[in-house]
């Protein structure tokens, strides 16, 4: 047999096997997860394996791997899904295939640590990547960052939060500012300016454009979480004082307990509902609002709702 004739039967061969393989998995994932999807179904465990399949390419790889993270997760998060259990798998095997993938590291966090419907709900799988990309990365700093920051916001453990701060802050070259929040952690803990604090800092030291986008988002929510909170309280103080809630925002302003009608970070005004309560005009382009929301409200896709950088 020539040896051109011979690579094409191996190939056709080898491709043959495939095939069948591929059938068979989708078969026995249909008939014992009716629901699993196909990306699921050719869901490989192990990241050695995928690893050696490379066959070296495994920086392309561990870029495929990825999209493949920011699909699952988008995937799951439009759909409302409470489960992500390929994400930190996922996550694994592309830091696996790429060490020094920061992005992966960075939001890989982000995409595990928040509570549903932000994210996975799994903080501490978030620290364990945190920490992996520390053992690869160590002198990267905003890696400690990230792992202090899942302590603080998504654990509220603020010791070790300051303890990774603290650990990022004599990486050469380091932002200052991991100084400050280490001693801010051990001090304050949870407060409204700590947080305030953090997404700043994020904002100003991650040049990312999403990861920016994000910190906005959560900087214009605290800003509504605390406007709300204010007016609220204005509106019981008036129904205190008249025996029913106000009509609007104009019953306010003759009562002389507002200036004129509130506008939220966007520049839209609040709407006060004939109840009494306080909401935000546009909650779709208000993501992370724990106070403002009409009631009933289920929010978009995530990905629709940070604003621009």
């Amino acid at each position: 047999m020539k040896p051109s004739r011979k690579v094409t039967t191996i190939a056709a061969a080898l491709l043959a096997i495939c095939l069948f393989s591929t059938i068979v998995l989708l078969h026995n994932a249909d008939r014992t997860h009716p629901q699993a999807s196909l990306e699921e179904a050719l869901y490989v465990p192990s990241p050695k394996v995928v690893k050696r399949l490379s066959l070296g390419y495994d920086g392309l790889l561990a870029d495929i791997y990825w999209t493949r993270v920011v699909q699952y997760f988008g995937g799951k998060r439009h759909a409302g899904s409470a489960r992500y259990d390929l994400l930190a798998p996922l996550l694994e095997i592309t830091t696996t295939l790429d060490p020094h993938l920061l992005v992966a590291y960075e939001f890989g966090g982000n995409f595990l640590a928040p509570s549903p419907p932000e994210g996975a709900g799994e903080p501490q799988e978030a620290i364990e990547l945190a920490e992996a990309g520390i053992r690869n990365n160590p002198n990267e700093w905003r890696l400690y960052y990230n792992l202090g920051f899942v302590y603080y916001a998504e654990l509220k453990d603020y010791s070790k939060a300051a303890e990774a701060f603290q650990r990022g802050s004599k990486i050469p070259n380091a932002h200052p500012f991991l100084k400050i929040l280490a001693a801010t952690m051990a001090q304050r803990g949870g407060d409204v300016q700590t947080a305030r604090m953090m997404w700043t800092t994020t904002y100003e030291t991650i040049p990312d454009k999403m990861i920016r986008a994000n910190a906005v988002a959560h900087l214009r929510a605290l800003q509504v979480d605390e406007e709300v909170g204010a007016l609220q309280s204005l509106v019981s103080q008036y129904e205190l004082a008249n025996g029913k809630p106000p009509q609007s925002f104009e019953d306010l302003v003759r009562a002389n307990l507002l200036r004129g009608i509130p506008v939220d970070p966007l520049g839209l005004p609040y709407v006060l509902t004939k109840d009494g309560r306080v909401e935000v005009s546009d909650p779709d382009r208000l993501p992370f609002i724990k106070l403002g929301k009409p009631l009933g409200y289920v929010p978009p896709p995530l990905s629709k709702t940070l604003p621009p950088n």
